[in-house]
């Protein structure tokens, strides 16, 4: 019987660690394509509130609550490695597959000014290999949309053709008030001699 009960034991690590091993391999999935990985700090939450802020979510983003050893697991050696120091306590971690941070943020947001909940705010979050702490959110959440970094663009690539057709248009119009203009007194009487002397 005991050894029965001993390669038993032996199974259960094992498969512990496969498990593991899976929800690792399913997190390393989930980062890649990802723009911006953010941890919330989701003590007390309940699990109708973090379904209230999964639906308010656009469609590039993700709300996992996760291990916090599989997500250090998930991130070693990876890109999101400076986000390790925030895996700690109570975390849910928002995955953005987009470069639209701002409207991907601002759902959870506006959940806790509705809920009144100040202690749980973002504990860190990686955009572009950088660390962004909690108090470094007013950066992420203040980037334009990539609509408007596109119609910036378009306003600096049309502005100097905009100018350049200004100054063309007015030396047209001032070319075409100069040919409507009546010739002066002077020019009138240089001009009439010149058909008489040709008598």
């Amino acid at each position: 019987m005991t050894s029965v009960r001993s390669s038993a034991a032996s199974l259960v690590p094992s498969i512990r660690g496969a498990a593991e091993l899976v929800r690792q391999e399913a997190l390393r999935r989930e980062l890649d394509g990802c723009q911006l990985l953010a941890g919330i700090w989701c003590h007390g939450l309940t699990v109708a509130q973090l379904r209230s802020i999964r639906a308010s979510l656009p469609p590039t983003a993700r709300l996992l609550v996760t291990k916090n050893s599989d997500m250090a697991a998930a991130v070693a050696g990876t890109r999101w490695e400076a986000l390790k120091p925030c895996a700690r306590g109570m975390n849910a971690w928002l995955f953005v597959r987009s470069d639209e941070i701002p409207p991907a943020l601002k759902p959870y947001r506006d959940f806790q000014k509705e809920w009144k909940l100040q202690l749980n705010d973002f504990t860190g979050a990686v955009y572009e290999g950088r660390l962004y702490g909690p108090d470094d959110f007013a950066q992420l959440e203040a980037m334009p949309t990539r609509v408007q970094s596109y119609q910036y663009l378009l306003g600096c690539l049309q502005m100097p053709a905009v100018n350049l057709l200004a100054v063309l248009r007015a030396r047209q119009e001032a070319m075409l008030a100069e040919a409507d203009k009546p010739p002066a007194e002077g020019e009138a009487v240089a001009a009439a001699p010149e058909p008489a002397a040709e008598k």
